[in-house]
């Protein structure tokens, strides 16, 4: 246990379960992938700090959103890992994500109107579709649905 944390600033596993909701199994997962610390006591029982609840916090809800825990680990790194991260970061997290949420909205968009384009059409087919791909001119930017990559 470290020297500059009072008892009441380190948490057991099951107490925060109990706060998070998340599975012991998760939390080492989570410890293992470096988005969150532990300490360990004389028993070698994970100890966590409490700020820690707020990282555990900001995963869960960025699974939620959709947010990859690669995109979740980068941010992790701007914010201080020995302390509770400031409001200031948390805006600045915010801010990030929200721009990552309003591009992925533009990209479902778009792909709804790919997707009434091609079903208004009614030959579902890019290859020989005149209207949509004439002379499968699609062809030449590679393999797969290459129009849904599209900018809208």
């Amino acid at each position: 246990m470290s020297s500059s944390a009072q008892p009441k600033d380190l948490l057991t596993v099951g107490e925060v379960t109990a706060r998070t909701g998340v599975a012991a199994s998760a939390l080492r997962f989570y410890e293992a992938e470096g988005l969150i610390t532990a300490e360990r006591n004389r028993g070698n029982q994970r100890l966590y700090r409490r700020h820690m609840l707020r990282r555990i916090s900001l995963i869960l809800a960025a699974r939620r959103l959709g947010i990859p825990l690669a995109d979740v680990a980068q941010i992790f790194t701007t914010l201080p890992a020995d302390e509770a991260p400031s409001h200031r970061d948390w805006v600045r997290v915010s801010r990030v994500w929200k721009r990552e949420l309003e591009d992925r909205r533009r990209y479902i968009v778009n792909l709804e109107r790919q997707l009434t384009a091609c079903i208004g059409c009614g030959c579902l087919s890019m290859r020989s579709c005149d209207l949509l791909n004439p002379d499968d001119r699609l062809g030449t930017r590679g393999q797969g649905p290459v129009r849904l990559d599209e900018p809208a």
